[in-house]
């Protein structure tokens, strides 16, 4: 049985594997050396000039032909600059040569721009570590946003979807997550193709709609197949955010199989979301079912060591609150010291929210809770959009029941929490939030936060 190498050992057969044909970087690499002279040389005359012994064939082959004395700073001075300069850029051009031959094979896309990618990845690392709490359309608007400013970015998704494909793989594979808001918030970290990300969101239209196959999107088939290659479904979430190059990750708020249960206003219990949002009756109390499912360790840890920790946007009832019901989530919540930050809905939800202010939408937060010590928040911060949508938009959402969150302002700071106000809408057929002016708007109050914290200089 063979021994694995030490270390020392794999450097040297790593090194000499670059010298393999066929990998057209030899030719560079030897340039290295040669650079290297010129810059040996220069160094040894600025350092060791006055030491004339040692270039004493120098010294007389260079006044017969030039009339120069090597001793003099008018020559050593200027001459060992400039060899060191060449040697310098004879290097730098072999690396670069090297760089460029290697990327042109693992990543074409990105040769002539590779300073950049280079620049805006190392950028991207050195972000602020930040966790978003939700789920639905709301959660990947948001990350959109966030990650044209940190790659540590972790997506923290509830689990109690049960329509579309999400419910139906429930139902063919015997309780498995529902991957439906996974997979949107990994294509919304995706730095893959854009054809990679089309086709992770692509949905099956067959002839035959009860065949099994029609409604599922292929995103969703991919995860369920990684679960079972790898009979886990966070391993199956890890492996599909590789596939396609997230920046960050994303994990389940838990991935014990947990069903949403709606108490209503005229004191009905509904089981499942999308009979819950299907209700007319309003929400009284949202519930888990089991009680106290366990979220995935690598969540606490998450949010123990985040920055900022952001809480929705999204339905309250439906995609925020779950995410607080799993009851160590809030608990971590309200002890973190980051930057804490809830993203208050633009327009009402019919069946969930109807008529609800922007505190109402916190005081639906606050009663799910679990008893927090006096003085202990779940966030600090509510951004609230102040914007109003075009009459045409306002009409046409009036014909569903909804409407424009009212941002009454002195209602939120009489509750204890601080708000941010600003024009967060974006309208296109649907009225959605901002991710562009979302982002900003929340890590210019990070900066704000972390100057107030270093005082004055």
């Amino acid at each position: 049985m063979a021994t694995p190498l030490s270390n020392p050992q794999q450097m040297v057969v790593s090194g000499v594997k670059w010298l393999a044909p066929g990998l057209k970087v030899k030719r560079y690499l030897l340039l290295i050396p040669i650079g290297l002279l010129p810059v040996v040389i220069g160094v040894a005359l600025l350092i060791n000039i006055r030491n004339t012994d040692y270039y004493d064939w120098l010294d007389h082959r260079i006044n017969q032909l030039l009339h120069v004395d090597i001793a003099d700073m008018r020559f050593y001075l200027p001459v060992g600059l400039a060899l060191i300069l060449l040697g310098l850029l004879l290097i730098l051009s072999a690396l670069i040569a090297v760089n460029r031959s290697i990327v042109g094979v693992i990543s074409p896309e990105h040769l002539e721009s590779l300073p950049e990618v280079i620049q805006r990845k190392r950028s991207l690392n050195q972000g602020a570590r930040i966790v978003v709490i939700g789920g639905g359309t709301g959660l990947s608007t948001l990350l959109r946003g966030l990650k044209q400013y940190s790659s540590n970015l972790t997506a923290v998704v509830t689990m109690t979807d049960d329509g579309g494909s999400s419910g139906l793989l429930q139902q063919q594979l015997g309780g498995m997550p529902p991957p439906g808001d996974i997979r949107n918030c990994l294509v919304a970290l995706a730095d893959a193709e854009p054809l990679m990300q089309q086709l992770f969101q692509f949905r099956f239209e067959t002839r035959d709609t009860k065949d099994g196959l029609s409604g599922h999107s292929f995103g969703n088939l991919l995860i369920a197949a990684m679960m079972q290659i790898t009979g886990d479904f966070e391993k199956a979430v890890e492996k599909t955010s590789e596939i396609l190059a997230i920046r960050g990750r994303v994990l389940p708020s838990t991935v014990e199989s947990v069903v949403l249960v709606g108490k209503l206003a005229d004191g009905r219990e509904v089981t499942g979301e999308t009979k819950i949002v299907k209700d007319p009756s309003a929400i009284d109390q949202i519930m888990l079912c089991p009680e106290a499912p366990t979220p995935p360790q690598a969540v606490l840890e998450a949010i123990r060591d985040a920055d900022i920790v952001v809480l929705g946007p999204g339905s309250v009832f439906t995609s925020v609150i779950p995410n607080l019901l799993v009851r160590p989530i809030a608990e971590e919540l309200a002890k973190s010291r980051a930057l804490r930050i809830y993203i208050c809905n633009v327009m009402t939800q019919p069946g969930e929210t109807d008529g609800f202010t922007a505190s109402q939408h916190l005081a639906a937060i606050e009663r799910h809770l679990l008893p927090l010590p006096v003085g202990r928040k779940i966030v600090d911060y509510v951004l609230v959009n102040t914007t109003r949508p075009s009459l045409e938009a306002m009409e046409r959402y009036a014909k569903t029941g909804a409407e424009i969150v009212s941002a009454d302002i002195e209602a939120i700071k009489d509750m204890g929490y601080r708000p941010i106000v600003g024009k967060f809408l974006f309208e296109a057929q649907l009225v959605r939030h901002d991710h562009e002016r979302l982002a900003r708007a929340i890590l210019r109050l990070w900066q704000e936060r972390r100057i107030k914290r270093r005082g004055p200089l």
